[in-house]
């Protein structure tokens, strides 16, 4: 059964909608963003799922190791998600000794596919998540990229972790993603979006009924 992720939350009534409609994972932003918000400002948002089963998410950059650490501590996250150049399984082994959390790196998908360096450090990984490569924005862009391009990649990606895939989804895609790619979890953040970190809530369920019926 493919899970639902929102990220880029800012708002507490957004983090609320999600579990209410059984969303699986809520992430949010700690690295440069128009979602951006502290580790602070994450924590209070964590704090509205207590008692529910949602997992949180913490989104890191190219943030030093020990500033990850001390932020995602702060945040109190159930997962670190890891873009940029920080991903390594040296990287990974340091986090699980430091936070009990499971540990993500983002792989970025260009033109012509996965570039053989963007699968270095998944060793140890709990996750691998696809995501459009782009050279302005670690993510967010609200763009696809060609789901037939990675199609013989996935299972060498997905042996061992969970395959996320991200990337310009939105609810008129995401059934779409799941049949061709069939990942563990779908992703989406601009795709649900009023505007930057504002989710719509008419959105949000249009995309976890879609992400539901790819599974009928």
């Amino acid at each position: 059964m493919v899970e639902v992720k929102f990220c880029g939350m800012t708002r507490d009534e957004d983090v609320r909608e999600a579990a209410r409609l059984g969303a699986a994972f809520v992430g949010t932003i700690l690295t440069v963003s128009p979602r951006r918000i502290t580790a602070e400002q994450a924590h209070a948002l964590f704090e509205a799922l207590e008692g529910t089963p949602v997992k949180s998410v913490c989104v890191f950059g190219d943030e030093p190791l020990e500033d990850v650490i001390d932020m995602a501590k702060r945040a109190g996250c159930d997962v670190v998600q890891l873009h940029g150049r920080t991903n390594s399984a040296a990287v990974t082994d340091r986090l699980r000794q430091e936070l009990d959390v499971e540990v993500w790196h983002v792989v970025r998908v260009g033109p012509q596919g996965i570039a053989r360096q963007e699968r270095d450090g998944l060793d140890g990984a709990d996750g691998a998540l696809l995501d459009t490569l782009a050279v302005s924005a670690l993510g967010g862009t609200g763009t696809t990229f060609d789901w037939q391009a990675v199609h013989g990649d996935v299972r060498d990606l997905r042996f061992g972790r969970r395959l996320i895939v991200a990337g310009g989804l939105n609810p008129g895609n995401v059934r779409e993603a799941i049949e061709r790619l069939a990942p563990d979890v779908v992703d989406v953040s601009s795709g649900v979006e009023a505007g930057p970190g504002v989710k719509n809530p008419h959105l949000m369920s249009a995309f976890m009924t879609a992400a539901r019926q790819s599974m009928q």
